[in-house]
């Protein structure tokens, strides 16, 4: 007997072939597949004689197969299956390429549905390879709304489908763990209906019924465990670190410049929360070069003034080596010690403020009456490492501060960091030139050589940023290998020209890097490393290769690596796509300096696991729901907001609770 956890192997016609190809989609278990929705449909519910057939429209007929025929091409090779099909208004005849089976497998006589697209043909109506079934009188391919999914090879869509409609009884075994109140409230569809028409919708409007249910679900999910992690976070006991309100007046007058008032707001919210005995848990976002560095600088010496030890985590060793140096610069004056830790460097381990990466994680490192652990860029680390580091502290837990350069949609920040309170940098310090932005064709690529050669002669420096170039190439080292070379060889050969990527080794990194900063090296050719945090106040060009391969996100990010110090920066977007949307995506990079307009506009052309690396994560999963779809997102967290403050254990509602716990346990939150 079939249940919900029955392997797919149960199924009849799944091989080892077969479950190891579904394996590739993520689909394991009967579950898996009830819960792998279609990612569209073709509508073929419109059934019309022959004679009422038009040309270029998608319709279904019924016929009765008169003629059956393989025909093999001299040059090419290719099997054709001709089969002529009547009804009593007319003859259609339909080809089939390289699919010599159907001359078994259909009979003459058969009553047959044929769904597809019919063309003028001599002496009949013609089809290529359209959908068919025999006929039965609940039909799973043609005569109705049918369901398109995502495959892979070894797998047809067709037969997928039919697997589909295999377990489509098993649906009926599923409880339905939604409250009845939100059911009522907003008349959604119960789950099993759900789940039956956004498999095989009976009509569209239903299908959206179904889809609106079922991303409900999704989101409320997320939000009812982001809230509840919140309300379980806000019951532990965290160090309360006094606002010091003279400390913090003296280090905002020992800085050379004006703090803007996205950042004087932002660090009073964050120093209210140090304050507090609950945990702080907050996300600093801000635009490239917005200033969260020192925001995060005066929370760093609030707590080491205070006798508590802080952490400052980064993606990468280079910036973990420039953030030391630019915390050692800002607090210079304040006699706080600060270290580094790297899997490279140790430099005063045992300080009050210790800045590295994960290697404050990794190694056998006591973090000791810890009060702050600040990580940049959140979204690279994940919530399991957060975990791992806030369970290497003793009895307190220390408040949280995460932050972001990547500008994060209303949406994705609901969604993903729902359980992250936002403080948000939008405001840019004031002075700082605008990056000139330019789409580089192929055929202009030499005049920008050019420009960029002068610039060079000038003093200035260049970032050349290069794309994967393939999926074994992971770190695009292949592409930046091939970069430099090129221009080392034949582009710019009187200049010296540098190689950062993420398969050197330390060592390695540091001498390139030091080679750029003190100006020795003039271009420094890079794969997507340099999308986080290096800054380097010489630098005035920003050439990107392939640049269609990236988000606007990455873009966005990259061309605030440079126009750091006082002279004109630019950035040239070099790709050889012609195709309108990529151009089009492109412009709006050149068009708009707003990360989070663009962000939006990002999240729109790729989607959230390319641009903000949550696939890995396990968090943001989402198999239907939109986060377009802001006002379901908002819906659904009001309605986890309410359904806890009534019952925060969730104990009336085991199914939900269940479903709650393990989505805590997937995202290493308990």
């Amino acid at each position: 007997m079939l249940t919900l956890s029955s392997p797919l192997s149960s199924l009849y016609g799944v091989g080892a072939q077969k479950q190891k190809a579904l394996k590739k989609l993520g689909l394991e278990k009967i579950r898996d597949l009830i819960f792998y929705f279609p990612f569209r449909y073709n509508d073929f519910s419109k059934i019309v004689t022959i004679r009422d057939l038009r040309p270029g429209k998608i319709i279904t007929v019924l016929g009765t197969i008169q003629k059956i025929q393989m025909i093999r091409t001299p040059r090419k090779r290719m099997f054709l299956t001709e089969i002529e099909v009547a009804d009593e208004t007319g003859v259609i005849s339909c080809l089939f390429f390289n699919q010599p089976y159907l001359a078994e497998t259909l009979k003459k006589g058969a009553l047959i549905y044929l769904s597809g697209q019919a063309a003028y043909g001599l002496p009949y109506f013609t089809m290529r390879n359209p959908e068919y079934e025999i006929y039965k009188p609940r039909t799973t391919h043609t005569a109705r709304i049918a369901p398109v999914y995502n495959v892979t090879y070894g797998i047809s869509p067709k037969w997928l489908r039919y697997l589909v409609s295999l377990v489509m009884p098993s649906t009926q075994k599923i409880p339905d763990y939604l409250p009845p109140q939100i059911q009522q409230k907003y008349h959604f569809l119960p789950l099993t209906e759900a789940l039956t028409e956004i498999h095989f919708p009976s009509t569209f409007p239903k299908m959206e019924e179904a889809k609106k249910r079922l991303a409900f679900d999704e989101f409320f999910i997320l939000q009812t465990a982001a809230l509840a992690h919140k309300k379980n976070l806000a019951k532990q006991k965290a160090p309360s670190i006094p606002m010091d309100v003279k400390l913090a007046q003296s280090f905002v007058r020992s800085l050379p410049f004006l703090l803007t008032c996205d950042q004087r707001k932002c660090a009073y919210e964050i120093l209210k929360d140090l304050e507090k005995t609950q945990p702080m848990n907050r996300l600093l976002n801000g635009d490239v070069g917005s200033g969260k560095t020192v925001v995060a600088a005066m929370a760093l010496l609030q707590t080491a003034r205070a006798g508590w030890n802080a952490v400052l985590m980064a993606p990468t060793e280079i910036l973990a080596e420039q953030h030391f140096q630019e915390i050692s610069h800002l607090l210079q004056k304040f006699k706080v010690k600060i270290g580094l830790l790297t899997r490279a460097k140790k430099i005063k381990p045992k300080a009050q403020i210790l800045i590295g990466t994960h290697a404050l994680i990794q190694k056998k490192v006591q973090l000791k009456n810890l009060g702050l652990v600040v990580v940049d860029e959140q979204h690279r680390f994940g919530v399991k490492q957060r975990g791992e580091l806030q369970h290497k502290t003793t009895s307190l837990t220390p408040h949280f501060l995460s932050m972001t350069a990547t500008p994060i949609p209303r949406s994705l920040a609901l969604t993903l960091y729902g359980d992250l309170d936002i403080s948000l940098i939008r405001e840019m310090p004031p002075g700082r030139k605008k990056v000139i932005t330019k789409i580089v064709p192929p055929e202009k690529r030499n005049l920008a050589y050019e420009f960029i050669r002068e610039k060079i002669q000038a003093h200035e420096q260049a970032f050349v940023v290069c794309p994967l170039i393939s999926e074994s190439d992971k770190l695009g080292v292949k592409s930046a290998t091939k970069e430099h070379e090129k221009l080392r060889k034949e582009i710019f050969p009187e200049f010296k020209i540098g190689l950062l990527h993420g398969k050197l080794k330390t060592g390695e990194k540091d001498e390139v890097m030091a080679d750029f900063k003190a100006g020795h090296t003039k271009i420094l050719v890079a794969t997507a490393v340099v999308e986080v945090g290096i800054d380097v106040r010489n630098a005035t060009i920003m050439m990107i290769e392939g640049a269609e391969r990236f988000g606007l996100a990455s873009l966005h990010q990259f061309r605030g690596r440079v126009g750091r110090g006082e002279k004109q920066a630019y950035t040239f977007v070099f790709t050889e796509s012609n195709e309108p949307r990529t151009l089009k995506r492109l412009k709006a990079l050149v068009l708009s300096r707003d990360g989070f307009e663009l962000a939006e506009y990002d999240l729109q052309f790729r989607g959230p696991g390319e641009i903000y690396g949550t696939r890995q994560a396990g968090y943001l999963d989402l198999k239907i729901g939109s986060l377009w779809d802001l006002d379901l997102i908002q819906t659904a967290r009001q309605e986890a907001k309410e359904l806890l403050e009534k019952n925060p254990n969730l104990n009336k509602y085991p199914l939900l609770q269940e479903k709650i716990t393990k989505k805590l346990s997937e995202i290493s939150l308990v």
